[in-house]
């Protein structure tokens, strides 16, 4: 980390260092209820069921553009959620916690789906069983189910870090691009290539980016292919 630092110009570091930031925090903020939506997509029957799979799954087609607009409505200081946490020294419009916020949102679909596919392939043999002998069903899933998704839900936590890391549309329609408050590495990005003799800043970032979501997608192969090898046995 030292080491990128010191490769990096100051402007350069700030913008990765906040983009860390963002992503973790997005993540953390995304992982327990993307856990909950993707057991219940996976296991539950209940009204509705095909509605709340396209609303998760919404931010995948919509421009990201719009997916910013929206938060912006309802999170910006005159939204209706935006108006309650304002005074109390809590708005997130135009703040880095907007933008680890649109984050979360962009990358929430990528998570659901890795860790749903985790939880169906979790044989429901092992989780009748545990409920045979008098286990409840908040044991059952603590002790049996999460457990053996675990790998789903490592995959889908290392995609939704690495979606977070490049989000760009949502977060600058949300957050703008303030450097040192909500100018993540995508905003340092394009905020360089408007500036002449910005390139060479711009095209470290570029290779920060590209290694960011080459390790990813890597990462999150291997971890599927652990859940298909536990699923078949092998």
């Amino acid at each position: 980390m030292q080491a990128l630092a010191q490769w990096l110009g100051p402007e350069e570091w700030m913008a990765v260092r906040l983009s860390i930031k963002v992503a973790l925090v997005a993540t953390a903020l995304s992982l327990p209820f993307g856990i909950f939506l993707s057991y219940a997509l996976a296991r539950w029957r209940f009204p509705g069921k095909q509605l709340l799979n396209g609303l998760v799954h919404l931010p995948l087609v919509l421009p990201p553009v719009v997916t910013g607009y929206i938060l912006l409505l309802g999170f910006g200081p005159f939204g209706p959620i935006g108006q309650v946490l304002e005074p109390l020294g809590l708005g997130v419009a135009f703040r880095w916690t907007g933008a680890s916020i649109a984050a979360a949102v962009m990358g929430f679909p990528l998570m659901v789906r890795a860790i749903r596919l985790s939880f169906e392939m979790v044989d429901p043999g092992l989780e009748k069983a545990a409920a045979t002998l008098g286990a409840s069903p908040i044991w059952v899933f603590f002790t049996v189910s999460l457990p053996l998704a675990v790998p789903g839900v490592l995959a889908g936590a290392v995609l939704a870090f690495a979606k977070a890391m490049g989000e760009f549309g949502a977060t600058i329609t949300f957050v703008a691009n303030i450097p040192g408050e909500t100018q993540t590495l995508p905003s340092a990005i394009y905020t360089f290539l408007q500036v002449p003799g910005g390139e060479t800043s711009a095209l470290r970032l570029v290779l920060i980016s590209v290694a960011v979501s080459l390790v990813a997608l890597l990462l999150s192969e291997v971890l599927n292919r652990r859940i298909q090898a536990r699923s078949t046995g092998e």
